[in-house]
């Protein structure tokens, strides 16, 4: 069988290509990467203290940047910079429409990559023997351990164990942004798997499916002459919103965008290229005599339903995104109804968030008030302060005044303007934790809040509005939550340009999610912050066990049931 070079598209360099940017171009470029970071970056010093990355010293990777002999290499350069923050939101991505996939999809289950999706109609059994739960060995003749280490170097991502995941994700298939080695994948790809029924070793060769069209090179332009640069006007966030949040909140809607995206965050990509498990559908099967009520139309923003358990009726829903495609305040009716119907004819409810990527942050606040029957304090923002956001905040005590608002929102209103202006006016300032969904932190519960027993189910790929509102329960003391820690995406996040002659984006993490008590998580120390400690949950369980990817999910399941009828037996 003849050796196939998948390794070029991992650990070498990929074939020589006419780098288009000059050495000064690329440094341009790169300061304009970290000027954005260092303007406009809130965690700043919380990674320098975690991790003693110190965003600011950036000598060495100008060098790096102005030695690269490619523009690939330079994107790849600019890419490890900001993975060196290990945020799961922020990331640095380049024009391609060039993606790759492969008909087959592994994952680490007990610390061991393991097939788990299999694409018949590429892969048919006859010639490919290959069955889920069989180890990963090799690809391209080299370990896989080496490769997911090399693909790690540009995964954002808020925790170790979910940064490894994704790379492992990424060796089955992603966007050239996400492998800079991509154009040069072989048409077919050698991978090496151990048996687990036999334990014996088998090499087969792997076709990959390629789409789009891979970039190469930036475009070459000549580089002007500076001398005096105009400062620009200051940006002005666009309006948004749902109907929900008064209309004087509008201003600030760009600080609740709390999601994570991206092809190893559910995003599209042929055959099984992302982390299996997202969308609307449950991860794990169904108890019998599931009675399903959500999830069948398109127009369903949940999948929910009833069974029975223990002489208990138990409602479960899944909330997939916190950015339904028909939209929140629609979401939010049907929501409403689920509630006040399981409020009437369940013991306990399940609430499901696993493998969902975050969204509207006002959104996820929304439903937690119609999961808390009592007043709580919401997340906290801690804002980078620019003047963006201090025009922001004025606009929202302006705009209130001339609605007419309450005096006591008015008060509330002007104290989140001084707090941000006191930010604005010290060096890298941030503030103290902010609303932004109303004009307070503490949130009332809505009239068909759920009263009875609460259940809420995560993982490490819960993230950011979801890491949100896994805090929020729990500092709340709403039930419990079950499974894994989440990924620890904890912030807002917004896109700039990342560089005029790369024509480069980077995604940037404006504000810091606060919790209203310091907690103590493995690893970290007592911190108010979500990001990268995540929410560690009160009933820990791993869904990614071997002997749960054999069941289906079905013992991850059993455990769920078993874990709400203790709620329900408090």
């Amino acid at each position: 069988m003849r050796m196939l070079t998948f390794i070029l598209a991992f650990l070498t360099l990929a074939p020589a290509l006419p780098a288009a940017l000059t050495a000064d171009q690329k440094e341009f470029d790169f300061r304009v990467l970290a000027a954005s970071f260092a303007k406009h970056y809130a965690p700043y010093e919380w990674k320098k203290q975690l991790f003693g990355f110190d965003l600011y010293n950036i000598g060495p990777w100008i060098g790096r940047a102005r030695a690269t002999a490619t523009d690939l290499e330079f994107y790849q350069v600019c890419g490890e910079y900001v993975a060196s923050l290990r945020d799961s939101h922020s990331s640095f991505s380049f024009p391609t429409s060039f993606r790759y996939s492969l008909p087959l999809h592994a994952d680490y289950y007990e610390d061991t990559p393991r097939v788990d999706s299999i694409n018949r109609t590429y892969l048919p059994s006859s010639r490919f023997p290959i069955q889920t739960g069989d180890e990963v060995v090799a690809m391209g003749g080299e370990p896989v351990a080496a490769v997911v280490q090399r693909l790690s170097r540009t995964v954002y991502a808020g925790n170790d164990s979910a940064q490894r995941r994704t790379a492992l994700q990424r060796a089955f298939g992603t966007t050239e942004s996400g492998n800079t080695r991509a154009a040069s994948l072989p048409d077919e790809v050698e991978i090496t798997i151990r048996s687990r029924s036999t334990g014996e070793l088998a090499v087969y060769l792997i076709p990959v499916i390629k789409s789009g069209t891979p970039l190469a090179a930036g475009g070459t332009t000549p580089s002007p002459v500076f001398r005096a640069l105009r400062p620009s006007p200051p940006p002005v966030n666009a309006e948004g919103g749902e109907e929900f949040v008064e209309p004087w909140l509008k201003p600030l809607a760009a600080l609740g965008n709390d999601s994570v995206a991206g092809p190893e965050w559910g995003e599209a990509l042929p055959e099984a290229a992302e982390v299996l498990g997202f969308g609307t559908r449950p991860g794990f099967p169904l108890p019998a005599g599931f009675v399903q009520r959500l999830g069948r139309l398109t127009s369903d923003a949940f999948f929910s339903g009833t069974y029975t358990a223990g002489g208990k009726r138990i409602g479960y829903i899944r909330i997939p995104t916190f950015n339904p495609a028909i939209g929140a305040t629609a979401a939010l009716r049907q929501f409403e109804t689920e509630m006040t119907f399981f409020n009437g004819n369940t013991d306990g409810l399940v609430v499901d968030i696993m493998r969902n990527s975050g969204g509207l942050g006002c959104y996820s606040e929304e439903l937690q008030r119609r999961l808390i029957p009592y007043t709580f304090r919401g997340i906290g923002r801690e804002i980078r302060a620019t003047y963006n956001w201090v025009a922001s905040f004025h606009d929202t005590w302006e705009r209130a005044r001339a609605a007419g608002a309450p005096t006591e929102t008015l008060s509330q209103l002007e104290a989140n303007f001084r707090e941000i202006e006191t930010a604005y006016r010290q060096s890298r300032g941030r503030s103290g934790p902010l609303p932004i969904c109303a004009s307070s932190l503490f949130r009332t519960p809505h009239e068909t809040a759920y009263t009875k027993p609460l259940l809420v189910v995560a993982d490490e790929y819960s993230a950011s509005a979801s890491d949100a509102f896994a805090a929020v329960i729990q500092d709340a003391g709403r039930g419990s939550l079950f499974g894994f820690r989440t990924n620890g995406a904890g912030g807002t996040v917004e896109s700039y340009e990342a560089g005029p002659y790369s024509e480069a984006t980077v995604s940037n993490t404006v504000t810091m999610h606060h919790r209203v008590n310091p907690v103590t998580a493995p690893g970290y120390p007592a911190t108010h912050y979500v990001e990268n400690a995540g929410v560690f949950p009160n009933i820990p369980y791993d869904y990614m066990s071997l002997s749960n990817l054999l069941s289906g999910g079905a013992q991850f399941r059993d455990a769920v049931t078993e874990a709400i009828l203790g709620q329900i037996a408090k």
